[in-house]
């Protein structure tokens, strides 16, 4: 005889999580165990034994149990005036991920977009792509390394550094590029640029392929020449992959670590916040604070996964 449909039913809902039950268990002890424990540790002291609020210091600014987040967020700024917390704040760490963000998302995105048009009017497309491409099967201590030495500065005898070599050759000063602030950190936006617009180029090219060529016909039958048709046409019809690209270089420049640490380690004002995390946890040897660092990074970088997301979801139910 049988089964009734509702018991069925109910067999089909429980059935699955009998499969997805070790999945489970081991993402709770290697993911959820290390997140709540990490905010535990950010509410303790350098060695994560008593309340941070223990480590405050009479007469000086105290926040409690918060202190961790204290450091966190002023230790870096200059509070003597508003001009000095303001010049301060720009070459802090959460001052450079602004640039970062700002300047790398930016810069990648337009970048992979321009290189995604201008590679399908080419005769060896794929080859042109490929080349574009190339950065990111490099690893990014690679990348900094080679990066490096373009920048390279020697104070005395011959300047081995590319840009420094050119520079002497044409009759002009060499550039500490790595050292001078504020163009020090846009020395290395570039290099992050350098390695994420073949990956830009690949997600928008594949969406440029899926706008309708009877569309674009239309429009230039109708007299729209090619750049009315790129950005009143082609733009709009892809501005969901773009969000995309979007907030996931958010992402990626929020964790960045490598490029930085590898070619200045955080210092001549070029800090980053998972560089000053990793300073903290495994040179100052701060639980504390280093773990705050590290939940300010997840909440800074939470919204914009769950708005890669929603999109994700509001796509899947068009289909």
């Amino acid at each position: 005889m049988a089964a009734p449909v509702p018991q069925i039913m109910k067999q089909g809902r429980v059935i699955p999580w009998f499969y997805l039950a070790p999945a489970l268990i081991v993402m709770s002890f290697f993911i959820v165990y290390p997140f709540f424990n990490t905010i535990y540790l950010s509410f303790m002291d350098r060695n994560g034994q008593l309340p941070a609020s223990t480590t405050c210091r009479a007469n000086q600014p105290c926040w409690g149990m918060f202190e961790n987040y204290r450091h966190t967020l002023l230790d870096e700024i200059n509070l003597t005036s508003p001009g000095a917390a303001w010049r301060t704040f720009w070459t802090s760490s959460f001052g450079n991920m602004i640039k970062w963000i700002a300047l790398m998302v930016s810069g990648t995105v337009i970048m992979g977009l321009t290189f995604a048009v201008l590679a399908e009017r080419v005769r060896y497309e794929a080859l042109a792509k490929a080349i574009i491409f190339l950065p990111m099967a490099i690893s990014f201590v690679g990348a900094g390394v080679i990066w490096r030495f373009v920048y390279n500065y020697n104070t005395g005898g011959a300047q081995i550094g590319l840009l420094n070599a050119i520079r002497t050759a044409l009759g002009m000063q060499p550039i500490a590029w790595l050292q001078t602030i504020p163009i020090n950190t846009v020395m290395l936006i570039i290099v992050g640029i350098w390695m994420w617009s073949g990956f830009c180029m690949t997600i928008l090219a594949a969406a440029l392929r899926n706008v309708p060529e009877e569309i674009i016909e239309a429009a230039r039958v109708d007299g729209a020449n090619e750049f009315q048709v790129f950005f009143q046409i082609m733009v709009p019809i892809i501005l969901p992959t773009i969000t995309v690209v979007i907030t996931t270089m958010v992402i990626n420049t929020l964790k960045l670590f490598d490029i930085v640490y590898v070619m200045t380690g955080g210092n001549f004002g070029t800090d980053v916040i998972a560089v000053r995390m990793y300073r903290e946890m495994y040179i100052n040897y701060n639980t504390g604070v280093g773990t705050a660092v590290s939940v300010v990074l997840i909440l800074l970088i939470t919204p914009f996964i769950f708005l890669n997301i929603r999109r994700f979801l509001a796509q899947e139910a068009t289909r």
